[in-house]
């Protein structure tokens, strides 16, 4: 046999392997001992360098240095990143745009963009504005990088002196930072990121630039937004004419605009001028012996603006109006809104009053509240409780937990997915991981069964993780994506609310089953005219129809148990005399967030509570509690007429049917009464406005051949048919015609001669 292995070459092949493993060997006996001579030989080069004694102190120290700063480097940058995200310069460079507001009704409510804070140039602004603003606010500012360390520390000092906050240690420029990127919530995380804004800035522009756009864009009470405006609200002249002791009020707005505006509180205003100029002799800009005149003889107050300016909403309202111009070439523009002035005064009324007066002992700091008619249309808007102090718009840009009224959503896709407001279900749940969903009051779910309308009149928790889980937590974030709501994600708690949403899509995603299931994604702008009154934008005409996203029975039967919660469940405290109401309360954990969020047939609103920095509310603050009555007293003034719509899914109001039988009364005596008070005039007017152009054209050809076969002049020409002659300017007595009107122009724009008091063209 050993014959035979030999033959077949096995000898050979043994000799190669070991001569493998020879070489194998061997190359690794020569690696490790060229490891070892290059180790001897970089001990031998590096022994030189061996430190002792003080030498060698010294750099442990160094070496522990670059070590910490390494490591405080990365921190630093990691404390950066959420500053730099919030870095946005369309916040404050606003382009081109300028724009004119009216309301729904034609009259002038305001104006947002460059002209109103970027018209005078720093050169142009007295030197007397421009001391006043560094000696109060920063004396330092052409001398530190964004940070005022010494300012700081003698703010410090002061304040602990009289153990109260009696001085402010941040630079000019951290104001301008939180004023066009933050809050003015009192936080450690607004403060850093403060802190890199403000570094940002210097490094982006000059000292210059920054004073300009601080000057321009800090908000001076009475809506006005930098010194030129203000100049012109208070004193009724520009920035560049102003007096040493008008300077000297100006100066003094920045601290507090709403608390030291003269037309708000003039003695206050005067004795804050008086510190103002102190400043100015004690940091050396000007004598005692030149400012005595401004003390003796203080500036006078001309009002010349509306002090209720709609401000959250108009700063809304420019957003829109950017997103809908953009790329048309017109930068010069007036927009007819969609804001009811005596709406949005009755929601000031509402929540403004209730955060100050009751907030401190219920420990919240701020509130929002969206008004909106239920095709969407924003009638009124409060964005937090003082927009002197922040003009950070709660109401739009603010995400929070919605709590328990999220659980609309929830509801909604179970009856889509075939339950009944009469299905029976149990009040208990599984579990999700190492989560279960216990009640208000941290109780389990007792086992009890009911029908689902019950459930959610009660806000039980567990019913309504069980039914997320049961129809499908995809099909729940399906349903807020299809009503207009983002940022829902799939969590075990989401049927709780956990994730946050802004008062504006909560109120935008009730409104669609307010109005029987159409899309009513919220919106600002009616009309938009350019320069010349010419229309570029028509909702009428540039918008789809509404798409009906939700089946009309669905919506139906969550009204119905959304009315249920009112007058069975946790909103007794929303309820109206004069009309039904649908609405769902909420209270996230902590409570951190209350709400409620509800309509009648003619008005979805929300009410937002809670505090900036998201601290917990005193405990046992919940949405029915607090948000409901604020709702139920906004409503009750909102409504001025009691001819209100039907809610989908309900039967109507015993107030409405008698109001619907005196309109029908009317229609024999008054019929022009009775269809103001039915809004038919309205709904024919925006037909009118609906009609192509030459349906126009043929309507006007047909009545212009009725008007010269009944002997009448024409349209134009300007003479009355009883023979009278026409007032000044060519208007005849009762046409409703103004002036000077021409063509396509909107509410407050000059119109055409033979256009009515609606915008639409007589025939």
């Amino acid at each position: 046999m050993s014959d035979w292995f030999f033959k077949q070459g096995g000898r050979d092949k043994i000799s190669g392997l070991l001569g493998l493993d020879a070489k194998i060997d061997s190359t690794l006996s020569e690696a490790w001992s060229w490891i070892r001579n290059v180790w001897n030989a970089a001990s031998t080069f590096f022994a030189r360098f061996h430190l002792t004694g003080w030498k060698r102190l010294l750099n442990e120290f160094a070496s522990e240095g670059l070590t910490l700063g390494a490591g405080g480097f990365v921190v630093m940058f990691a404390l950066a990143i959420p500053a730099f995200n919030e870095f946005d310069e369309g916040r404050f460079l606003t382009g081109q745009f300028s724009v004119k507001f009216l309301d729904k009704d034609g009259t002038e409510i305001g104006k947002r963009g460059i002209l109103h804070n970027d018209a005078v140039p720093l050169e142009e602004i007295p030197e007397s504005v421009i001391k006043a603003t560094l000696a109060t606010e920063d004396r330092r500012f052409f001398e530190h990088y964004g940070i005022d360390v010494l300012g700081t520390i003698r703010a410090l000092v002061e304040n602990m002196r009289a153990n109260d906050v009696v001085q402010g240690g941040s630079s000019l420029t951290q104001q301008l930072a939180k004023n066009l990127f933050l809050s003015s919530e009192r936080s450690l995380d607004r403060k850093i990121k403060e802190l890199f804004l403000s570094f940002l800035l210097e490094s982006r522009f000059t000292k210059r630039e920054i004073l300009k756009m601080y000057l321009d864009r800090a908000y001076m009470g009475g809506g006005a937004f930098g010194v030129e405006a203000a100049s012109q609200f208070y004193f009724g002249k520009s920035v560049r004419e102003v007096t040493l002791a008008e300077a000297a009020v100006l100066g003094g707005l920045y601290k507090a605009p709403t608390k030291y505006a003269p037309h708000i509180n003039l003695p206050a205003s005067r004795a804050r001028a008086n510190e103002v100029l102190h400043n100015l002799v004690e940091a050396g800009f000007y004598t005692a012996a030149e400012v005595h005149e401004a003390r003796l003889n203080p500036a006078k107050i001309v009002d010349s603006r509306s002090t209720d300016s709609p401000d959250w909403f108009l700063d809304y309202a420019f957003e829109e109006v950017q997103r809908i111009a953009q790329g048309m070439g017109q930068y010069v523009l007036t927009a007819r809104t969609t804001i009811d002035l005596n709406v949005q005064k009755a929601a000031d009324n509402a929540i403004v009053p209730f955060v100050r007066q009751r907030g401190r002992g219920l420990r919240l700091n701020s509130g929002a509240l969206v008004a909106m008619e239920t095709n969407g249309a924003v009638r009124a808007m409060v964005g937090g409780p003082d927009y002197g102090e922040s003009q950070f718009n709660r109401a739009v840009h603010a995400r929070r937990q919605p709590g328990s009224s999220f659980k609309v959503y929830v509801y909604a896709t179970a009856l889509e997915k075939g339950y009944k407001p009469t299905t029976i279900v149990r009040d208990a749940s599984r579990s999700c991981g190492r989560w279960s969903p216990s009640n208000y009051g941290g109780r389990g779910g007792s086992g009890a069964r009911m029908p689902l309308w019950s459930a959610l009149a009660r806000s039980l928790n567990t019913v309504a993780a069980e039914l997320s889980f049961a129809v499908g937590r995809e099909n729940v974030i399906d349903m807020t994506k299809r009503l207009g709501i983002t940022g829902i994600r799939k969590t075990c708690s989401m049927a709780l609310g956990d994730y946050g949403i802004s008062p504006l899509e909560h109120t935008g995603g009730i409104a669609t089953f307010a109005n029987g299931g159409k899309s009513a994604r919220p919106f600002a702008i009616l009309e938009l005219y350019n320069s010349r009154g010419e229309l570029l934008y028509s909702r009428d005409r540039d918008e789809p129809e509404p798409a009906q996203i939700v089946k009309r029975e669905v919506a139906e039967g969550v009204n119905w148990m959304m009315n249920k919660v009112v007058t069975e469940g946790t909103a007794k405290r929303a309820q109206l005399e004069f009309t039904n109401v649908s609405g769902k309360t909420g209270t996230s954990s902590g409570p951190k967030d209350v709400w409620f969020v509800g309509f009648t047939g003619r008005y979805v609103a929300s009410v937002w509570l809670g505090n900036d920095d998201n601290r917990p509310m005193a405990h046992g603050n919940t949405g029915g509690q607090l948000a409901a009555p604020i709702w139920h007293d906004f409503m009750a003034v909102a409504h001025r007429s009691m001819n209100i719509p039907t809610i989908p899914g309900l039967e109507p109001h015993p107030v409405q049917i008698a109001e619907q039988q005196r309109i029908a009364a009317l229609r024999a005596t008054d019929p022009a009464l009775a269809a103001q008070l039915s809004g038919e005039a309205e709904a024919a007017a925006k037909m009118s406005n609906k009609l192509p152009e030459a349906a126009r054209d043929a309507l006007r050809r047909v009545a212009t051949d009725l008007r010269k076969a009944a002997g009448l002049p024409p349209p134009d020409s300007g003479k009355p048919a009883d023979g009278k002659p026409p007032l000044p300017g060519g208007t005849a007595p009762g046409s409703g015609n103004r002036p000077g009107d021409r063509a396509d122009a909107p509410f407050g724009v000059d119109r055409p001669a033979g256009a009515n008091a609606t915008g639409t063209r007589a025939f």
